[in-house]
């Protein structure tokens, strides 16, 4: 029991910490840049937002109980440029989080081996609960990845800056041993 509670409470914090890094990295572009698309085969910032809050609300509407690829949703219109504005598209991406650590909050140890749908597929609740932890990081890094490119040098480090590994170490191991607590405005997002 121990083990399976610690799981689900490890993937809400890298799933909230995946969050904070788009986020932040979000926060750092003009809002006309999050509409930038430098050719037809590439997805503006955006557009890969709409995707993911497209996706979370699928599958984690009705996730016990209902195939997690909804009937009305429209994946390929997910893809296309509606949105106009930095409001709006904040609006979308905090309701798909929402939904999803909704959900994600909602269960409980026990239903981590009950079989859910994903396109009449069966997954196993962990099953689904990682693939979606491959899925949404693979994502948040187009959105660091474009950003970076987007604000060239003027752009902020999410990580450890070029060239600074040293110094970053040096004042890691500089203090005693701890384990990575986040502050309260983090774990409240958890729950």
């Amino acid at each position: 029991m121990e083990a399976t509670n610690s799981y689900l409470e490890s993937v809400k914090k890298q799933f909230l910490y995946y969050k904070t890094l788009g986020e932040k990295a979000i926060d750092q572009l003009e809002p006309e840049q999050l509409f930038v698309s430098i050719n037809d085969e590439t997805n503006s910032i955006a557009t890969i937002v709409k995707h993911l809050s497209g996706n979370m609300l699928s599958r984690w509407t009705d996730f016990l109980t209902s195939d997690g690829e909804k009937e009305w949703r429209n994946r390929d219109a997910e893809f296309e440029d509606t949105i106009k504005t930095k409001e709006k598209l904040l609006v979308l991406w905090e309701k798909g989080w929402n939904c999803f650590f909704d959900t994600l909050n909602a269960l409980q140890t026990e239903q981590l081996s009950t079989i859910i749908y994903i396109r009449n597929e069966g997954h196993t609740v962990i099953e689904a609960i990682n693939r979606q932890l491959a899925h949404y990081p693979y994502h948040i890094g187009q959105i660091v990845f474009y950003a970076k490119i987007l604000k060239k040098s003027e752009w902020t480090s999410l990580s450890i800056p070029k060239n600074k590994s040293n110094a970053y170490n040096s004042e890691k191991f500089s203090k005693e041993k701890s384990i990575r607590n986040f502050t309260d405005d983090e774990l409240n997002k958890l729950n």
